[in-house]
């Protein structure tokens, strides 16, 4: 069908060329560049419109480098859509004014100083400011009559010290001096300067309640990222700040919401602070106290919440490589299936009995769904011309580790794949490990699968032990054992597929970020007899240093190693690629942000010089992106890495290999355009 997301002829031309124009042989690397999604999805609250936001890229050497743009679109109930604010916008947290009215929306637009709140007309109009701090906004929640607005935003620079930082006398006192996230009630239009809230703590989030009477905030000790994913606690207080109602949860924190009647909260949360993801679905009552688990049983992890009604509750769950949408009533009694399976959900919004999600599928990233008689009906098309692209074969594969653990998969075949001939294989490991793979779309710049399908390999996305997905005791099952069972189950699920007669097990590469970078250093040095090349992007190398140098040390304290350095200092230098570097000879492509919080790059920097100082080092090369944190957001850092990935790859796995390829790229770029010409 047709759709004004983007002109289908725009949309195949990628750099202001025919690059990307569909191929009848498999995806290139500039179609993967150019690939946008859905990204958020709200209902008004009369269910008539659904609001979304769409990730469109920004073209590599033609439009300004930076991260992907947002625009803003709008479904009506007759499947009709269109866009609302396009082109070169940054819109985020979208939602409704609570008579339905009016879409708002985050955004620091023209010469706006900071991030503010907008409220757009549903029928038409200019975008106005809501409210605007001297701070970015980072979150709002709209009392039920609409005249008040709760907003989060960091406290502002004290006028001294900002006068002082401008002099230069800008010294940073680690973990010190630290703003706090507070909380604003403000009534739109009122220019009179509100006060925060005397809350305690910094506030991560807000939901005010359908009664009127009362605020559920998340909040955190500090505002650090160890506490914001650890110790962050829901309170329920009043407008005016009292806290009349505690929450003790334990551990990581996900989506709450207040039932319509607001008598319940319901929140994605834990049990025990050990657990790595917050997954179970859990409720209590408008006051706080004791919470329920309402899924005690189940064999996965709850990823989004939404109230049907008053009396019934709806949800998600990532189910081993799949994901289901049920209900169940607020003491957990009469669950129920809502949908056949369908796609991998992602998101999750319901008004009025109208249900929309966000969903993808081996044929596609995120599209808006909306939910049928006849089921999943797919309401969007970002990517038109992926309907001309043969896309390969993909499919769930399921085997038994060395110790009988049943062990999930995906695997990708290669284009042009006949049955008997072997080929190579990129081994893709996810981070976390609290992560996992779904049978969705798993083609990305860091994991170009179908281009890779298209070059002749096979990708293999593991979801080893300590995935998520099959429920808290799975995610468990790593812990205090780092680069143990967890990575033996990686090369079992290799020599299963090589058994299978698919893979040549001489040709085999592997990659992965965070901690699946760690595992790629791993295959690199303790396990390289295994792995012809690797590719490891923002992994650690070494234990110690991580929990000495990474913004996060109670979280790989709590739900990784479950010990500090110095309470097992062997273990810790055992599990490090670092100590392992005379063991080092798969060819490994090092990659990472110069500014990563997480994995420090020292990380890197590191385990690069080590393997260069070896009287035989394997071919070795280390990239920074300047800028990039944890992961690279900008589209050119993106491009670039693409091409590395599978260069190296392809020089390794299916070329004749030896000295590194040239340490420059070609970046297949456009011409520059003539000053006087358009764009």
């Amino acid at each position: 069908m047709w759709n004004p997301i983007r002109f289908a002829a725009a949309a195949m031309t990628l750099f202001a060329l025919c690059a990307s124009a569909a191929r009848a042989d498999g995806m290139t690397l500039e179609q993967i560049a150019d690939l946008d999604q859905v990204g958020q999805v709200v209902l008004s609250p009369d269910g008539r419109y659904a609001a979304y936001t769409v990730n469109v890229q920004r073209r590599p050497g033609v439009d300004e480098d930076g991260p992907a743009w947002n625009e803003l679109h709008v479904l009506d109930a007759d499947g009709r859509s269109r866009s609302f604010i396009g082109g070169e916008a940054d819109v985020g947290a979208i939602g409704w004014t609570p008579d339905g009215q009016r879409i708002t929306f985050l955004a620091q637009r023209d010469d706006d100083e900071t991030r503010r709140l907008y409220a757009l007309p549903v029928d038409g109009g200019e975008a106005e400011v809501l409210v605007a701090l001297e701070t970015d906004i980072s979150a709002y929640s709209f009392a039920p009559d609409g005249e008040r607005v709760a907003v989060l935003a960091f406290e502002p620079v004290d006028d001294e010290i900002e006068r002082l930082e401008e002099l230069g006398f800008d010294a940073v006192v680690v973990e010190e001096g630290e703003r706090p996230r507070r909380i604003w009630i403000v009534r739109p239009g009122d220019e009179s300067e509100p006060a925060p809230l005397a809350v305690e703590g910094s506030v991560q989030d807000v939901a005010w309640s359908p009664a009127g009477d009362r605020l559920a905030i998340k909040v955190a000790p500090h505002e650090r990222v160890d506490d914001t994913l650890i110790f962050t606690r829901i309170r329920i207080v009043s407008p005016d700040g009292e806290v009349i109602g505690r929450v003790d949860n334990p551990g990581k924190l996900g989506d709450m919401a207040w039932s319509p009647d607001g008598r319940h909260l319901a929140f994605i949360g834990t049990n025990i602070v050990n657990d790595p993801r917050e997954g179970r679905l859990l409720i209590v009552r408008a006051g706080g106290g004791s919470f329920t688990d309402l899924l005690p049983g189940l064999a996965g992890h709850v990823l989004r919440l939404a109230w049907l009604g008053p009396e019934r509750l709806a949800y998600v769950a990532a189910e081993g490589v799949r994901t289901r949408l049920g209900s169940l009533a607020p003491d957990g009694s009469n669950p129920v299936d809502l949908a056949e399976p369908g796609p991998i959900l992602t998101g999750l919004s319901i008004a009025d009995e109208r249900v929309v999600v966000t969903a993808n599928s081996p044929a596609h990233p995120d599209e808006l769904f909306e939910l049928s008689d006849d089921g999943w009906q797919r309401r969007t098309e970002t990517n038109p011309w992926l309907a001309d692209v043969d896309l390969a074969r993909q499919e769930v594969v399921t085997y038994e580790a060395r110790d009988g653990l049943s062990i999930e998969g995906i695997l990708v075949y290669p284009l042009d794949y006949r049955s008997g001939q072997r080929y190579p294989l990129i081994l893709h490991v996810h981070g976390g490990p609290e992560a996992h793979y779904s049978n969705g779309w798993l083609t990305g710049y860091s994991s170009p699968a179908q281009h890779a399908s298209a070059e002749g390999f096979f990708t293999f996305f593991p979801n080893y032990r300590g995935s998520t997905g099959r429920g808290v005791d799975f995610s468990l099952t790593s812990q205090g054992r780092p680069a143990m069972e967890e990575f033996d189950d990686l090369v079992d699920g290799v020599d299963h597929l090589i058994d299978r007669g698919l893979v040549d097990a001489d040709r085999v590469g592997i990659t992965g970020g965070s901690y699946g970078g760690y595992a790629t250093a791993w295959g690199a040095t303790v396990q390289s007899e295994r792995f012809a090349a690797a590719v490891m992007n923002v992994g650690l190398s070494n234990q110690i240093a991580a929990f000495g140098t990474s913004d996060i040390p109670w979280e790989f304290n709590l739900v990784h190693l479950r010990k500090w350095p110095w309470e097992d200092w062997d273990l810790f230098q055992q599990a490090s690629p670092l100590y392992h570097v005379t063991e080092a000879a798969t060819p490994i492509l090092i990659l990472h942000g110069d500014a990563d919080p997480r994995v420090d790059p020292t990380q890197s920097r590191m385990f690069y010089r080590f393997l260069t100082l070896q009287d035989d080092p394997p071919p070795v090369r280390l990239v920074l992106y300047p800028g990039e944190g944890h992961g690279n957001r900008r589209a050119a850092s993106r491009w670039d890495y693409s091409l590395r990935l599978m260069r190296w790859m392809k020089h390794y796995l299916i070329d004749d290999g030896g000295d590194p390829p040239p340490y420059r790229v070609d970046y297949r770029l456009p011409e520059p355009e003539s000053p006087e010409s358009d764009r």
